[in-house]
């Protein structure tokens, strides 16, 4: 497990550093997306998650759900493009989870890729996704989760 600024960043994952999600290739060819935990500091308490409908194309670096807490609300961009396959009923029903165990059971969607090799090329994981995180939470005055 990495840390920038103490969030965490498991390194076997791939990042969308720009818009604060990750994304995990699963073995059926799925890819499950969710939130960072520098989303999370950022985002506060996570109180409403309403994700796009099973069946739904997303397109990359849209929206598959939108988050609400106490000082934001915004959506969640799909680092790939694909059809919605499954929402998390479990964050449906307490959208905590997404502040509490954000790599866990506090994942978004998962989604049927389009293009798996196109649109992962760009995203980052292990040492370069950390210095990645770095620079932006410079960028943007972070102080740390």
């Amino acid at each position: 497990m990495g840390a920038v600024r103490g969030c965490n960043f498991p390194e076997d994952l791939l990042y969308n550093v720009e818009n604060n999600v990750w994304v995990r290739r699963e073995s059926d060819g799925t890819a499950t997306v969710g939130l960072t935990s520098y989303a999370c500091s950022l985002a506060g308490q996570i109180v409403s998650y309403t994700p796009k409908k099973v069946g739904k194309s997303v397109k990359k670096d849209k929206s598959c759900a939108t988050v609400e807490s106490g000082k934001w609300v915004g959506p969640a961009k799909t680092p790939v493009a694909g059809e919605i396959v499954a929402i998390n009923e479990a964050v449906a029903a307490n959208p905590g989870l997404i502040n509490e165990d954000p790599y866990g059971e506090g994942w978004l969607v998962k989604i049927k890729p389009d293009n798996w090799d196109a649109d992962s090329a760009d995203l980052k994981t292990g040492d370069e996704a950390l210095a990645a995180f770095e620079a932006k939470m410079e960028a943007d005055g972070f102080g740390g989760c």
